[in-house]
């Protein structure tokens, strides 16, 4: 054991550079799983906590105030109901903030779908006024308990008694009103009602549905939410985080494991006559498995447990949503187990491929075997000698030969080195389509700027008037979104008309056509999903109680909703009813204007009528995404170096045997040291060119495949620039030669007897 020991120690004095960068990715890799792990948790887990707390319902069902909602509770499938509850839709506004709000009546804390109090205390008759706001809504208004919320345009106020987290659809400005619990007395002149179904089997949602829409009348339905949606928006962009984490970090940890692979090959290659030497005193083919075993174990598990100590202790203070993940993710039960296993896990499977190379060590003979003169396919080609019959430059000739010769390990070695690149070039197109997102939202479905409602006190002229008057509006779009039920009334999707037949809404298409005549629509990927139709199909929907039937003529790109959006002009919908008024016109800016600026003077010059939002962009929520992008491409490039240098050992020792006669032929030094860099740059330009040609397609199909997967749709993925592309294959192709340089230099000017002695 004790010489076991001396002869790692040894070792590792020789190779301490490698010994670090192996330690130094194990932890790069492990952090990223661990992370990856805290963002799943934490994306899932918060809404099913409130929701559980909650005893929340499965389904919501807005309706109008005269439905008959008590026949819902003899349902097959229903286990309770909450409600219903009367409904008011307005505006509140605190602190210069203002939001579209529902106003939810109710005498007494709800059995099902109570809402956990986060701040302050529930409903009280003795403030016949107060309300409690979902928590989201809160901090969109700023508000805090015994706060004063107004109404505009009214001189009625509100005052805010506590603060409540809710499993309902979360609160988004512009799209989906907040949630604000109120007394009966306070909901005046209510619209509708709501009630909410909490079933004994969650996967009959859709049949529950189906049999509430018959029961009430589809005309007596105005919108429905299921569990499924509200769990999908809540976990959202910290999925898709969790999701890029993973599938990276479990990429890096099968590239670390075939550098560590690669490595012990080259090093076992290398030092043959060393191991023999072990074999001739005494050591068993066990013994020399285990130091390279054990050696490389002992390198990743101290990598792997200094990323887990540091995930733990500093994991909750990064800045941002990955700390604020790491926080709750270590309250989870499932915490402490992850925190075992992810570490564990990557430790064993580096093990794993170290003990096959470790394995081949093992079976080196006591006895040296000479090696041939000439390897199989050692010989120049008859085009290698023709180039060197015209005065190709030897270095140039020489230096492919060396590096494509022996056809199995080079591609072996390109491989490898090909794998972390491939890797890289992924996270530059998703970091390239991120940019997308800010820098050309009209091509990604986000056409216009902000989007403004009016209130009952403006009419339309005056609406458009006071819009078109900014001189930094481009093109303000009128429209109506409204809830429509699917076929088979299983569930809603959103409606809308946007724009006229004159002055079409400008939607960004992946597929299709514009919706230019009568009845036709385009639609998002999230509807065509869930109705199972194409670009070309006739779809029939209901609204209140009239059926709308549209021809989808094209697929558009949509951020919103999931991509359950169908939208057409404003015209069409006026055909079905002609006493169809605007709600809402969509806003494009002139180039370089600040939205915050518009969006100010506009609602000075409403006074008070106007609630203006800017449009929510999703790449807002992946900001985080950009330094995790950084942080695993840094990973990456230092698992490409542990390659690049053991492509390069590799390289100088099969140069030495060359050596003598590379020397007897006139060779210089210099030209020689030219022979091994540019087979080490020629080996990786084949990596890099390979991890281009396959990286770019594979980055193209994860991103639209994840586009698909979220309903926004295909065709947002971004290919990086062809300049940035070049760039890092140069760095790659300058950073393979300047590390060979210098041990190929020294290899070149050594003396005769050790050249003698390498060779022997």
């Amino acid at each position: 054991m004790r010489a076991t020991l001396r002869w790692a120690h040894s070792d590792l004095r020789t190779h301490r550079g490698e010994a670090l960068f192996l330690v130094l990715a194990t932890a790069g890799i492990v952090a990223s799983l661990l992370l990856a792990t805290a963002l799943f948790g934490y994306a899932t887990n918060p809404w099913q906590r409130v929701f559980t707390q909650s005893h929340g319902a499965h389904v919501w069902l807005h309706t109008d105030a005269s439905a008959d909602t008590g026949k819902l509770a003899e349902l097959d499938g229903v286990e309770a109901v909450a409600g219903p509850y009367p409904t008011a839709a307005t505006t509140v506004s605190s602190r210069g903030s203002r939001a579209s709000v529902e106003l939810r009546g109710t005498a007494e804390r709800p059995t099902v779908g109570s809402p956990p109090i986060v701040a302050g205390g529930w409903l009280d008759p003795a403030t016949p006024n107060g309300v409690v706001l979902e928590s989201r809504l809160a901090r969109a208004l700023l508000a805090q308990p015994g706060d004063t919320l107004t109404v505009p345009g009214t001189a009625r106020e509100l005052t805010v008694v506590g603060l409540a987290d809710s499993a309902e659809p979360r609160y988004r400005p512009g799209e989906q009103p907040g949630l604000v619990w109120a007394l009966p007395s306070a909901v005046r002149d209510p619209g509708g009602q709501v009630i909410g179904l909490r079933l004994t089997d969650p996967g009959d949602t859709s049949y529950v549905v189906q049999r509430a829409v018959t029961v009430l009348g589809a005309g007596a339905i105005g919108e429905v939410s299921t569990w499924q949606q509200a769990r999908a928006e809540a976990q959202g962009d910290n999925r898709l985080l969790g999701q890029v984490l993973g599938l990276f970090g479990l990429g890096a940890l099968v590239a670390a494991g075939l550098a560590v692979h690669g490595a012990i090959s080259t090093r076992i290659r290398g030092h043959l006559r060393d191991l023999s030497v072990l074999k001739a005193i005494g050591f068993t083919p066990g013994q020399v498995v285990r130091i390279f075993l054990l050696q490389h174990l002992a390198y990743a598990l101290l990598g792997a447990v200094a990323a887990a100590a540091l995930a733990e202790a500093l994991g909750s203070r990064i800045p941002g949503r990955l700390g604020d993940a790491v926080g709750v993710w270590q309250g989870l039960p499932g915490h402490t187990l992850a925190l075992l296993v992810i570490p564990v896990g990557a430790v064993l499977f580096i093990g794993a491929t170290t003990g096959l190379a470790a394995w081949r060590a093992g079976r080196v003979p006591p006895v040296p075997v000479p090696r041939p003169a000439a390897p199989p396919g050692g010989r120049l080609s008859g085009v290698a000698r023709r180039a060197l019959g015209v005065r190709v430059p030897p270095a140039l000739v020489l230096g492919w030969h060396a590096a494509f010769t022996r056809r199995s390990r080079s591609l072996a070695t390109v491989a490898r080195l090909a794998l972390p690149l491939l890797l890289i070039v992924v996270a530059m197109s998703a970091w390239t389509t991120l940019d997308r997102f800010h820098s050309e939202p009209e091509r990604v479905g986000l056409p216009t700027t902000l989007s403004v409602r009016a209130d009952a006190a403006l009419s339309e002229a005056q609406t458009r008037s006071l819009l078109e008057r900014d001189p930094q509006v481009a093109a303000a779009y009128p429209g109506v979104e409204t809830a429509a039920l699917v076929p088979g009334q299983t569930a809603t999707i959103a409606l809308r008309g946007l724009g006229t037949h004159e002055d079409p809404y400008p939607y960004t298409l992946a597929e299709g056509r514009p919706a230019r005549g009568a009845d036709e629509a385009v639609a998002g990927q999230g509807l065509l999903d869930l109705l199972d139709v194409r670009v070309g199909d006739w779809v029939r929907m209901t609204v209140g109680d009239q059926p709308q039937i549209l021809h989808i003529v094209g697929r558009s790109i949509e951020p919103e909703n999931a991509g359950r959006v169908i939208s057409t002009s404003l015209d069409t919908l006026r055909a079905n009813d002609p006493g169809l008024r605007p709600t809402l016109h969509e806003l494009r800016l002139v180039p370089g204007a600040d939205p915050g600026e518009v969006a100010d003077r506009l609602a000075t010059a409403g006074r008070g009528h106007l609630d203006v939002h800017t449009v929510a962009n999703p790449a807002d929520g992946l900001s985080p995404l950009r330094a995790v992008v950084a942080g695993l491409v840094a990973v990456l490039a230092l698992i490409g170096l542990i390659e690049l240098l053991t492509a390069i050992g590799g390289a100088v020792r099969e140069s030495e045997r060359d050596l003598l006669a590379l020397k007897a032929i006139g060779l210089s030094p210099r030209q020689i040291t030219a022979i091994t860099v540019t087979a080490t740059g020629l080996t990786a330009l084949a990596a890099v060119v390979a991890a281009t040609a396959l990286g770019l397609p594979l980055a193209h199909w994860l991103i639209d495949t994840q586009g698909r997967g979220s309903g926004i749709g295909a065709g947002i993925a971004q290919s990086p620039p062809a300049l940035l592309v070049l760039l890092m294959g140069a760095a790659a192709v300058l950073c393979a030669a300047a590390l060979a340089a210098v041990p190929a230099a020294r290899a070149a000017r050594r003396r005769l007897a050790d050249t003698l002695s390498a060779v022997a």
